[in-house]
């Protein structure tokens, strides 16, 4: 492949996702638009090797893989602009680079990366990567809920559960999901579907508030209906915290909105699915879902 000529390509994928726990939570349509991958047109890209604890920075919305392959599973977006870390290999394998971006590991093409720092190798200090695009946390509530929901990628998905460690996963406390759910099967101690995080992410009822306890209180048959916890808001009035979800015919779905057009491509926090856990990811959603808020925001 040469740098004159590439095509860039983004492709929509449509994925059966499942999420439940109690009755009424058996699958779930989920849209994901993911992001650029191998072809590009961009002369300032990234082909040489780097240091370890290099920072690098994502020129569009980039796909990170599980491995270094177009057909490897992707576990989560890159935002535009967003940095992430070298770890592992100093060298491109094939032009992906091992990358970590908040707190995921896994594989992006180096057409959509551009240095931005590597450690000093003069004996002298490292140089620190800046920070990402991530915002701190503030005192609002919502942003404090997705605080919560940050925090929960990474974690595996986990039929009936939510649970997780606040300060993020790790290869032994992730936890593993196998197989297709609702017949599917965990190891591990944390984990949550999508009802499960989503409830812990808004902490209903009040009492569901240490993301270290397992608690399921509500499935999407819960979410879609009337409670004193929530209510419902229009699609194109969605705010950061809020959700979407849906319920129909035994299938259902919720995620938790972060940004973009209510209507159109949005970046969500979800618990996608078996093979996938618990990601932050750009995508769209059906007319089938309905937009709720939590009372009290």
């Amino acid at each position: 492949m040469t740098n004159t000529l590439r095509l860039t390509v983004l492709s929509a994928t449509l994925t059966l996702v499942a999420c439940a726990g109690t009755a009424g939570d058996t699958a779930a349509g989920a849209e994901v638009l993911s992001g650029a991958d191998e072809f590009g047109t961009l002369s300032s890209e990234l082909s040489s090797g780097v240091a370890l604890g290099s920072t690098l920075r994502a020129t569009t919305n980039l796909n990170l893989r599980t491995s270094a392959s177009m057909s490897a599973q992707i576990r989560l977006v890159i935002p535009s602009g967003a940095t992430v870390t070298t770890v592992n290999v100093t060298q491109p394998s094939g032009g992906w680079y091992n990358v970590k971006y908040n707190g995921v590991t896994g594989w992006s093409y180096g057409s959509y990366l551009n240095l931005v720092s590597q450690p000093s190798t003069g004996g002298g200090t490292t140089t620190p990567p800046p920070t990402t695009t991530t915002p701190p946390a503030t005192s609002s509530t919502r942003d404090a809920a997705i605080e919560r929901a940050k925090g929960a990628v990474g974690f595996s998905y986990w039929w009936g559960h939510g649970r997780w460690i606040p300060n993020g996963a790790t290869s032994s406390s992730q936890g593993v999901c196998t197989g297709s759910c609702p017949n599917c099967t965990h190891s591990g101690s944390n984990g949550a579907d999508c009802s499960g995080l989503a409830a812990k992410v808004w902490q209903v009822p009040s009492n569901n508030s240490d993301m270290t306890v397992d608690s399921h209180p509500y499935s999407t048959i819960n979410f879609v209906g009337s409670n004193a916890n929530w209510s419902t808001v229009s699609r194109s009035d969605v705010l950061k915290g809020d959700a979407l979800t849906y319920n129909q015919n035994g299938a259902g779905h919720i995620f938790i909105y972060e940004s973009g057009d209510g209507w159109g491509s949005m970046w969500a926090y979800e618990a996608r699915g078996c093979a996938y856990g618990i990601v932050h990811n750009l995508r769209t959603a059906t007319s089938a879902y309905k937009a709720i808020k939590r009372a009290g925001w």
